[in-house]
């Protein structure tokens, strides 16, 4: 099964459509419920319940997820049955492959209970309508020519970095820098910087006097004594958004207890977002999961368009 553990719980869903071709004397007889096996669009619809929870069970691949919402609609017509399902969960994973398999276990069942008045049934067009949710429906919110910009703060690496040795251990940056660009957003700056209060508090500064709409710093949230990135972040004194922080911790505690001992703060200063990271690459790229692309729907907010 394809590794879903860096996703997380959205709201999915889905909506599939199928048809059963019947021949038009049919009509009347289902109708009329004219029949040797009597209602057949009740068994049908009790059936196609009980696929769409049995589906990780037929589907190998199919993660188990909760099925919170599900609906399904039997329209008669004269010589066909549309077959319509749809369904909502909260989970890792889309909802797509269970209304798809409630819409064919519906149909085989209403083939089943009809083929002893007619073998002249074909089930067709069986397709998914519709689906929502996830990280396809956020990235939809990024906004072409966006830039953003890179701090690391560590004194050990920004040691090696003015001697110009090899710096190895820098992966966090290079990878804020990777999955960032990945949404087509361009990096104007990356830089290496001690933990020193007014080194950082100049940098940040100056990103956002040259208006950068997205400043990433790696570094200096944790309980260290040389960890100042979020009291440089308070001094520059701009309105905090609490709510990316708290997403980026609660994914992280779902991940280590340890994500509970960061300090990181996320503040919004002209116009411009700053997010601080942890330091460590895993921590990084952790955190970075959580939040995009959902954060980049920021810069529409602050110039009050329309959400």
């Amino acid at each position: 099964m394809i590794d879903i553990t860096s996703k997380f719980k959205t709201l999915r869903y889905a909506k599939a459509q199928g048809v059963l071709k019947i021949p038009e004397f049919l009509y009347e007889k289902i109708k009329n419920n004219d029949l040797p096996k009597k209602d057949p669009f009740a068994v049908a619809k009790v059936s196609a319940m009980l696929g769409i929870k049995k589906t990780p069970e037929l589907i190998p691949h199919c993660h188990p997820i909760p099925i919170e919402f599900f609906d399904i609609q039997l329209d008669l017509q004269n010589d066909k049955i549309l077959i319509t399902a749809e369904a909502k969960t909260i989970a890792r994973t889309g909802i797509e492959m269970e209304v798809l398999t409630a819409v064919s276990i519906a149909a085989l069942t209403l083939y089943d209970l009809l083929k002893p008045v007619t073998k002249d049934i074909e089930i067709t067009d069986i397709k998914l309508i519709h689906k929502e949710g996830g990280k396809s429906d956020r990235w939809k919110r990024v906004k072409e020519g966006l830039t953003f910009s890179v701090l690391v703060c560590s004194d050990t690496i920004y040691q090696k970095y003015i001697r110009n040795e090899p710096i190895p251990e820098e992966k966090s940056g290079k990878i804020i820098i990777e999955k960032v660009s990945k949404y087509g957003l361009e990096c104007k700056e990356y830089t290496i910087l001690p933990d020193e209060f007014q080194d950082i508090k100049k940098w940040v500064l100056n990103q956002i006097e040259r208006k950068i709409p997205f400043i990433f710093i790696t570094g200096g949230t944790g309980l260290g004594p040389r960890d100042v990135t979020v009291e440089v972040l308070k001094d520059i004194d701009g309105k905090e958004v609490p709510g990316i922080s708290e997403a980026i911790r609660n994914y992280g505690y779902e991940r280590t207890p340890l994500a509970m001992m960061s300090r990181a703060i996320s503040i919004l200063k002209n116009g411009c977002l700053v997010v601080s990271l942890p330091g460590s690459s895993k921590g990084v790229e952790e955190s970075l999961d959580a939040i995009l692309p959902a954060v980049f729907h920021a810069e529409r907010m602050i110039k009050g368009e329309r959400h």
